[in-house]
C-alpha cells in the first residue's frame, strides 16, 4: 500500500482471508482494509474473488480461514441477519428481490415494523420505506410489486434496501450496472453524504470511471489473490488494468474494417403501444436498417425505448405493434419470438439471469435450448450431440468452467453471458440483437466479447448493440443511432462519434430530428 498519507480510522479489517470450493481455490491469504469515511474500490476481473470476499465479510459464507476484525474485535458472522445487526450491509449485483411482494415488504423483508399486537404495521412500513427511497429521487409507488419494475429500478429498490439498515459499512457490488446516467448521478451524491458521516463503502466495480469519480483507496485482486492497494490519486487507469489482468491495456479490443452487404433487416414505421395507456406509445415511428457485416449502435437514457425496439422486432408484442419489417428485403412481421428466430433473429435480451438462461440447467441444457431440433436422435435427445456442441462453445468461446455440465448458475457474469450468446448462435441468426452485453462483467470478459461481435461482422451477420455506456457503443459500432422517448432522435457514422454529439442527441430536450450523417 502507498504510505504517503497517514491512513483513516480502520473500521473493518480482512486478515489472511482463504476461501476453497470443492476443486476451486477461491481466495488466497487475502487482506482487505475498509476505512472510515472513504470509499475503498476493489476490481478484478470475473472470478478474481471480490464478491466472494464481500459474502464472507457480510456473512453469506461463513465458513473460511483467516479473521474478520469490526473496530478491532474478531467477528464471525453466522448469516446476513447477523452483520446486519452489526452495522453491516451489502448489495448485490444479482439482486436479491421476491418479485410478487410490494417494493416496501421487500425492502424490510425479515424486519417488518410491528404494531402493539404484534402484526405488520404496514402503514409505517411503507412511510419509512417512502422516505428511504425519496433520497434517492425514486417516485414509484411502494406498494407496486417489484416484479413490475424495470431491472435498473429494481436496481434501485435494492440500494435502498440496504440504506434502510443504516449500516457502519456498506457493501456496494457493482450498484450502478443498471442504472440511468442521472440515477448514478443521484447514487454518487449519496454516497458522498454517507461516508461524509464517517460510513465506509466498498465498491465493487468494472467501471474505471467510476473510480477517479468516486474511490479513494483501490484494491486489485487476480485469481483469487491479493495483487494491490493503493490511493486512487497515487495511481492511473492503465496501471490499474495492468495489475487486473496482467498485461497492457493497448493488447485490447480494436475494430476492423468489414465490407457491408446488404440490408438484412429494415425496420419501417414500427411503433408499438403503451399496454397501460392506448393514447402513448413505448415505441413511435421507428425506422433503421442494418447491413450484413455491420454494426449499429443503439444510444439512449433509461427507459428511452431501446429494449422495446429490440423486443418489438423480436415479435414479443405483437398485438401492440405496427409498421414493417424486412428481412433480406421481404416484408415479415413476427407474431411470435418463434417466428423471428425461423427467420434469422436472435436476441440477447438485457438481464441474462431472468429472461437468457435457466440458472438450474447445466451448461449443455441451456446452449441448447433454443436448438432442441439439432440434438434430436429418432425424436428423443441426444445427451452425446448435446455435449458435444456445448464443448465446441466452450473452447471457441473460452467458457470457463470445470465441465459442459457445470451448473450454469455457478459461473461468473461473463461466462454466463458466453453461455447466452452460445445459445443464440446454435440457432444459426443473420441478425443478431443485443441488449447490453457487457452489463456487470470485467474488462478481460467485455473484451473478449467485443471481438466476438467484431468475428461475426466479418462472418456478414447483421448486428445491432444497444449499450449504456458511450465509450463502449462508440469502440464497438459502425454508426450509431440515438433514442429518446420511444422515437429516433439522432444517427452518426463513425467519422462523427463524438460523447458530446450522442449524448445531446438521446436528452429528452434533443430537437427529437434525426440527424442523417
Amino acid at each position: 500500500m502507498d504510505s504517503n498519507k497517514s491512513a483513516p480510522e480502520i473500521i473493518l479489517r480482512a486478515q489472511g482471508i482463504t476461501k476453497r470450493w470443492p476443486g476451486v481455490l477461491a481466495l488466497n491469504n487475502v487482506s482487505f482494509n475498509v476505512y472510515a469515511g472513504c470509499v475503498h474500490a476493489i476490481v478484478g476481473e470475473n472470478g478474481a474473488g471480490k464478491s466472494t470476499l464481500m459474502n464472507i465479510i457480510s456473512g453469506t459464507y461463513p465458513a473460511y480461514e483467516g479473521d474478520v476484525l469490526l473496530r478491532g474485535e474478531k467477528v464471525s458472522f453466522q448469516n446476513t441477519a447477523e452483520a446486519g445487526r452489526a452495522g453491516i450491509s451489502m448489495i448485490h449485483q444479482e439482486l436479491n428481490l421476491i418479485p410478487y411482494l410490494s417494493i416496501a415488504e421487500n425492502m424490510y423483508l425479515g424486519r417488518e415494523p410491528l404494531t402493539a399486537l404484534g402484526t405488520i404495521d404496514y402503514r409505517k412500513m411503507h412511510r419509512d420505506a417512502a422516505q428511504v427511497l425519496e433520497r434517492l429521487h425514486f417516485t414509484e409507488d411502494t406498494h407496486k410489486p417489484v416484479g413490475e419494475l424495470r431491472v435498473g429500478q429494481q436496481q434501485i429498490v435494492e440500494i435502498a434496501k440496504a440504506l434502510s439498515l443504516d449500516a457502519q459499512v456498506l457493501i456496494m457490488d457493482e450498484p450502478t450496472s443498471s442504472l440511468s446516467e442521472n440515477e448514478t448521478a443521484v447514487l454518487f451524491g449519496l454516497i458522498h453524504e454517507l461516508t461524509a458521516k464517517g460510513v465506509g463503502i466498498v465498491y465493487i466495480t468494472h467501471k474505471m470511471d467510476e473510480l477517479t469519480k468516486l474511490a479513494d483507496y483501490v484494491t486489485v485482486l487476480r485469481d483469487g489473490n491479493f495483487i494491490s492497494e493503493n490511493r486512487v490519486e497515487n495511481t492511473t487507469t492503465d496501471e490499474i488494468v495492468r495489475l487486473m489482468v496482467g498485461r497492457e491495456r493497448k493488447d485490447f479490443f480494436v475494430k476492423q474494417e468489414h465490407p457491408k452487404g446488404e440490408k438484412l433487416l429494415e425496420v419501417c414505421g414500427v411503433s408499438l403501444r403503451d399496454s397501460e395507456s392506448r393514447n402513448k406509445y413505448k415505441v413511435k415511428d421507428v425506422s433503421f436498417d442494418v447491413r450484413a457485416g455491420e454494426v449499429v449502435g443503439i444510444y439512449g437514457l433509461m427507459g428511452a425505448g431501446r429494449s422495446e425496439i429490440f423486443e418489438t422486432v423480436f415479435g414479443v408484442h405483437p398485438k401492440g405493434t405496427t409498421g414493417v419489417l424486412r428481412v433480406k428485403g421481404e416484408e415479415f412481421m413476427p407474431k411470435s419470438p418463434a417466428e423471428a428466430i425461423r427467420r434469422g433473429i436472435a436476441l440477447i435480451p438485457e438481464d441474462r439471469k431472468c429472461d437468457g438462461l435457466v440458472l438450474d440447467m447445466d451448461i449443455t441444457q441451456n446452449i441448447s435450448l433454443a436448438s432442441l431440433k439439432k440434438i434430436l436422435k429418432f425424436g428423443t435427445l441426444c445427451k452425446k450431440a448435446e455435449v458435444k456442441i456445448a464443448d465446441l462453445f466452450r473452447s471457441r468461446l473460452t467458457i470457463k468452467s470445470h465441465s459442459a455440465r457445470q451448473k450454469t448458475g455457478e459461473l461468473s457474469g461473463g461466462n454466463q453471458q458466453k453461455v447466452v450468446l452460445s445459445k443464440w448462435l446454435l440457432t444459426d441468426p443473420q441478425i443478431l440483437l443485443l441488449d447490453e452485453p457487457t452489463r456487470g462483467i470485467d474488462i478481460n470478459a467485455k473484451n473478449e466479447i467485443y471481438k466476438l461481435i467484431d468475428e461475426l461482422a466479418g462472418r456478414s451477420l447483421a448486428i445491432v448493440v444497444i449499450s449504456s455506456e458511450l465509450p463502449e457503443i462508440m469502440a464497438i459500432s459502425d454508426r450509431i443511432i440515438t433514442v429518446c422517448g420511444g422515437r429516433i432522435t439522432g444517427e452518426f457514422t463513425r467519422d462523427r462519434f463524438t460523447e458530446e454529439n450522442i449524448l445531446r442527441a438521446s436528452l429528452p430536450d434533443s430537437t427529437q430530428t434525426r440527424k442523417n450523417s
